[in-house]
């Protein structure tokens, strides 16, 4: 059973997913805030590969991406990085990122990299379905990485059933069709959410955008499987020295 399976096995509700971004806030960041989130009640990491024009998110992540690569941060510094990964990290690692440096750097040779070093799946929002299926999902089989694709409150039923078949670990539901960070209308998102748990979909179901405290967090796990933060932690870690003491007291204040 993968890693991500497991802790939907273990647990069916409230999973947390927190996004941060590697080297941030410094180029050596990347597992001390990995191993603060696990230790504080992370159930699933989502690691940020930095990119110069990253599509889907907002203003502060797009900061912290900036902050990374300025310091250096490339992605095979991020894999020389994780390399002693999971002699720390028990917890689901998905990497989430863009498409130009993957393919920069090789398909095949980021899935082995990716893989070799634990890594557990991958979100690659500019990969279209017909590409995935026609021409990278046997690689990403081929190293045994679960795909995560992300479905809005736009997308039809049609699609979702397609997205959800393709995507193994969970599926990605965008609260709103907007970038990362901006208040969403909860009302909404609920009825989205009603909606997408009536389709009785094969894969476990995140909710991510617009998630930042304990009531966006409650609200958005009331008909999903769990939630995604990413913006709210990366504001939270911004000037910070100690990422341990950060990061204790922003998850306390969304779970407890």
């Amino acid at each position: 059973m993968s890693r991500l399976k497991d802790i939907f096995a273990q647990k069916e509700k409230k999973v947390l997913n927190v996004y941060c971004t590697a080297g941030f806030p410094g180029v050596n960041s990347t597992l001390p805030v990995m191993e603060a989130l696990q230790e504080n009640g992370a159930d699933i990491i989502e690691l940020g590969m930095p990119y110069s024009d990253p599509l889907a998110d907002g203003e502060v992540i797009q900061n912290s991406s900036t902050i990374a690569l300025e310091g250096g941060m490339t992605l095979s510094r991020l894999f020389e990085q994780l390399k002693e990964m999971r002699s720390r990290i028990r917890v689901p690692v998905v990497l989430m990122g863009y498409m130009n440096p993957v393919l920069q750097y090789g398909f095949e040779r980021f899935c082995a990299d990716a893989a070799a070093a634990g890594v557990d799946g991958l979100i690659l929002p500019d990969l279209p379905p017909f590409e995935f299926e026609t021409s990278y999902k046997a690689i990403v089989d081929q190293y045994g990485l679960d795909f995560i694709f992300l479905v809005t409150p736009e997308t039809p039923e049609t699609r979702v059933r397609k997205l959800d078949a393709l995507s193994s670990g969970f599926l990605y539901a965008v609260s709103s069709s907007s970038t990362t960070g901006n208040a969403k209308d909860f009302t909404a998102v609920e009825q989205y959410l009603e909606r997408l748990q009536g389709y009785q979909l094969k894969n476990p179901v995140l909710v991510g955008f617009g998630i930042k405290d304990k009531e966006t967090f409650s609200r958005a796990c009331k008909y999903a499987n769990g939630a995604i933060i990413g913006s709210a932690y990366i504001k939270a870690l911004e000037g910070k020295t100690d990422v341990t003491a950060a990061t204790h007291e922003f998850i306390k204040n969304v779970l407890n």
